[in-house]
């Protein structure tokens, strides 16, 4: 795994350092849309922020367990795993409450695209489900 510094680039690939980019919302702000969501979830992976994509995980989603002490360390242990070598983003549908992105992900373990799906909560926005295409 690439070790992200505040000052490093943002594995989101804005080309803005890491502290004045996701990790902002990693501290607390509020994406303001799913776009902003998705992206600071793809680098909370990269850096390792399982609680990050715990918090931001609708209960609807297949993945989540009210046993977070298991779900943390699945988590943990894929993005210590994983190196994240690029995002891409395909195509961002937003809406009032429900919103969609499509992207691709370079990782070590191989290419993915995953078409997200994001729900609006009380002002706050949600990784409901996605669906994964493994590219190579």
């Amino acid at each position: 795994m690439k070790k992200t510094t505040p000052n490093t680039p943002c594995p989101c690939g804005s080309r803005v350092k890491y502290k004045k980019c996701c990790a902002i919302y990693h501290k607390g702000a509020l994406p303001k849309t799913a776009l902003e969501l998705m992206k600071s979830r793809y680098v909370a992976y990269a850096v390792g922020d399982a609680s990050y994509i715990i918090k931001t995980t609708h209960p609807n989603n297949p993945d989540y367990s009210e046993d977070t002490k298991a779900w943390k360390s699945s988590i943990e242990l894929f993005s210590k795993e994983t190196e994240f070598l690029g995002l891409e983003i395909v195509e961002f549908i937003d809406g009032e409450e429900e919103a969609f992105v499509t992207f691709k992900a370079k990782l070590s373990s191989g290419d993915m695209e995953e078409k997200s799906r994001f729900l609006k909560v009380n002002g706050k926005w949600f990784y409901e489900s996605g669906s994964i295409k493994i590219i190579n």
